[in-house]
């Protein structure tokens, strides 16, 4: 558990980043808006990069584990898989927008040693589309030829959610996951195998 004055600046810092980008923001309106010194600050963070780190590290465990439950629920097959991951991060972009937004747009600003530590973890997250994909290619299911385009279509479907769903807007996020997941197996050309005699006298 961390103490509370951590959690308080971890959301004021969110904030500030979302609504004036890691560049303009200010180390002294985070503390501000956290309701502490900027001493006190100092004492859980050294300063806007190691609060943009602990931001974005936190928002991809948050991440990871919507995910692990996800596929929890389901077996080993590709379709159900890449549904449940599709699900999972549908529904992360449109509960998660502060989180995300600052996931897809700042990234960029962390410096070379953290950018390598958190690039490694994105390349995990964008593993559980191409683990899925790739299955279900060499599987015969998924008849795309293109898997690699068709990983980042599905990818940037979701993601987009973050800038655009609205909860009181014209479609329900339930609406939204199952029209993302039909749209995702459509891109990859899903195509299941059907024996159409199996029982049959």
């Amino acid at each position: 558990m961390r103490p509370s004055g951590q959690d308080a600046l971890l959301e004021a810092a969110r904030q500030e980043f979302s609504e004036q980008g890691f560049g303009s923001a200010s180390i002294r309106a985070i503390a501000q808006r956290a309701g502490m010194s900027l001493s006190a600050m100092y004492h859980y963070y050294s300063g806007k990069q190691e609060l943009l780190h602990a931001i974005l590290e936190e928002s991809l465990d948050t991440y990871f584990a919507t995910c692990t439950r996800a596929l929890a629920e389901v077996g080993e097959e590709p379709a159900d898989r890449l549904s449940a991951v599709v699900a999972a991060t549908t529904r992360f972009r449109a509960e998660n927008r502060t989180r995300s937004n600052i996931l897809l747009s700042e990234e960029r600003s962390l410096d070379p040693e953290r950018l390598a530590s958190y690039s490694r973890r994105h390349a995990e997250a964008t593993n559980l589309f191409r683990h899925a994909i790739d299955a279900g290619v060499k599987a015969g299911i998924f008849l795309t030829p293109y898997p690699d385009e068709a990983r980042r279509a599905v990818i940037a479907m979701c993601n987009a959610v973050a800038q655009w769903f609205r909860p009181d807007g014209a479609i329900s996020l339930d609406e939204l996951v199952d029209r993302h997941v039909a749209i995702a197996l459509t891109i990859v050309e899903y195509r299941p195998h059907r024996s159409w005699s199996a029982g049959r006298g």
